[in-house]
């Protein structure tokens, strides 16, 4: 239980009407899981306006009301706090609802278009082998310690973020290493939080079916980076042109990481297999097991962070030669028969583009190349004709084949991508809207050598569709076309 009156403090509030001085149960943003004393903070939405379901909430036991306008009608024995913006209040009471959490912890934050994940899972599991009891926030899940609970958004709600946070500090966590997402940053999910320092791995097309701009995508990010205090980093990957973008106003202590530019931190590639890759990391040399330039980037900023926390350089250089790959990010086997098959998450042009890029630097040429692709439903569709033009430029053979359609038809989506192919092209590719059909078909057109790409779900064990989510594991379905050799 906390006081109302406790847990507004630095909330910017333009009205109260009512008592501050009672207690608080818990904090809801869904009316229909309010419970008695609860607080109930009504967020405008896209879809839904909470501010019509606060007297829902207030028959469900709440007495106490966080809004931008006020009902009508007032009841006397709830209290109504009027403020400007929901979203932006909701972050700072649930902060403090915890106790502040974030501030008794390092938390760092990761954004970006491609590499959150790789990123943060990596800090994760570099702190944890230096010792460090450490927490994740990812879109792949979440860890306390070594303890891990499922992850339902890439950065949650302030609810939930606040409760694992505290979660975290209770277990005794020194570290955590979060992914910010553009929404969670534009829902303000993140307001309320002390950050130790953020990241900026780089940015290309993506939700911008949300964003409705490419330059509103970039303000999201910045927005981080703009809210940082004085006493933290803002480490940026130099290389890419909107690295600077995002320190303008920055108060945070600046640095910088890359391959090609004079930074702070550089990573250099020097060899380059499909089971690691030779790096230069600052000064030191080191073999690492994950691959691609994408991965060089990566693993400079976590070498970035880890040394702007305070860490033996040496120390961390050993660390990060033991890392092991991100599940669903550029991971691979080879069946008996000597057909390589990688599954990755690449779900935009530009990240599909860098994981063929990669093979085609480790390939010998004399194989061919299958990549096996497809587009989300109900997200930015002006993206899958540049997937789609991608796929067959990089790649041999190209098999067109649904993602997560949700509430589209999967045939649609592929003729949005068919619109990207150019003309001398179009014999590359075919069209298999069943992907479990589709990797079956690239399964069995593959001989000895070749390489089989699975882009675009990675991690992901389910297909959405029609509102369902079915189980579907690339991995696993790519091992029941090709027997994989003993690992």
């Amino acid at each position: 239980m906390k006081l109302l009156k406790d847990i507004l403090y630095r909330a910017p509030i333009l009205d109260t009407v009512g008592n501050t001085n009672l207690a608080v149960s818990a904090i809801y943003m869904d009316s229909r899981k309010v419970t008695k004393e609860g607080l109930f903070v009504a967020i405008p939405g896209t879809l839904v306006d909470g501010h019509e379901y606060i007297q829902q909430a207030i028959e469900k036991g709440a007495r106490s009301v966080i809004c931008e306008k006020l009902p009508e009608t007032l009841h006397e024995k709830v209290t109504y706090v009027q403020v400007k913006d929901s979203h932006l209040t909701m972050g700072i009471v649930a902060s403090n609802f915890f106790d502040n959490p974030s501030e008794k912890l390092k938390l760092v934050a990761v954004t970006g278009t491609n590499g959150k994940t790789t990123t943060t899972s990596l800090l994760h599991q570099l702190f944890t082998n230096l010792g460090h009891k450490s927490g994740l926030l990812s879109t792949v899940n979440v860890k306390i310690g070594r303890e891990i609970l499922p992850a339902t958004h890439t950065t949650p709600d302030p609810i939930s973020l606040n409760g694992h946070l505290r979660k975290m500090v209770d277990a005794g966590c020194r570290f955590c290493f979060m992914e910010a997402s553009s929404h969670g940053i534009a829902q303000r999910r993140t307001a309320g939080l002390k950050f130790e320092g953020a990241v900026f791995t780089n940015i290309s097309r993506d939700h911008l079916d949300y964003h409705k701009t490419f330059d509103d995508y970039i303000l999201a990010k910045k927005r981080l980076f703009d809210e940082l205090p004085a006493t933290a980093f803002a480490l940026v990957n130099s290389d890419d042109r909107h690295g600077q973008t995002m320190l303008h106003h920055t108060k945070g202590r600046v640095y910088t990481f890359g391959l090609r530019s004079d930074v702070d931190f550089k990573a250099k590639i020097l060899e380059h297999q499909f089971d690691g890759m030779l790096l230069n990391l600052g000064t030191h040399e080191l073999w690492t097991k994950l691959i691609g330039t994408f991965n060089a980037y990566n693993l400079a900023a976590v070498y970035g962070v880890s040394v702007l926390l305070k860490q033996d350089e040496l120390q961390v250089v050993t660390a990060i030669s033991s890392l092991n790959p991100v599940e669903g990010r550029f991971q691979y086997f080879q069946s008996l028969n000597g057909i390589t098959t990688i599954v990755d998450y690449a779900h935009t042009p530009d990240a599909l583009q860098n994981v063929l890029e990669t093979i085609q630097k480790i390939r010998s040429g004399n194989e061919t190349l299958f990549t096996l692709v497809g587009c989300g439903g109900d997200r930015d569709p002006g993206k899958r004709p540049d997937m789609a033009r991608i796929a067959t430029e990089f790649s041999d053979q190209v098999i067109f084949t649904s993602d997560n359609p949700r509430s589209e038809d999967p045939e649609a989506i592929i003729k949005d991508m068919e619109e990207g192919v150019e003309m001398h092209l179009k014999r590359k590719y075919l069209s298999i809207t069943n992907r479990k059909e589709a990797i079956k078909t690239a399964s069995r057109m593959a001989r000895k050598g070749d390489i089989i790409l699975i882009a675009g779900k990675g991690h992901e064990k389910y297909q959405e569709i029609k509102g369902e989510r079915l189980p579907f594991d690339d991995m696993q379905i790519a091992r029941e076309f090709l027997t994989p050799t003993a690992s």
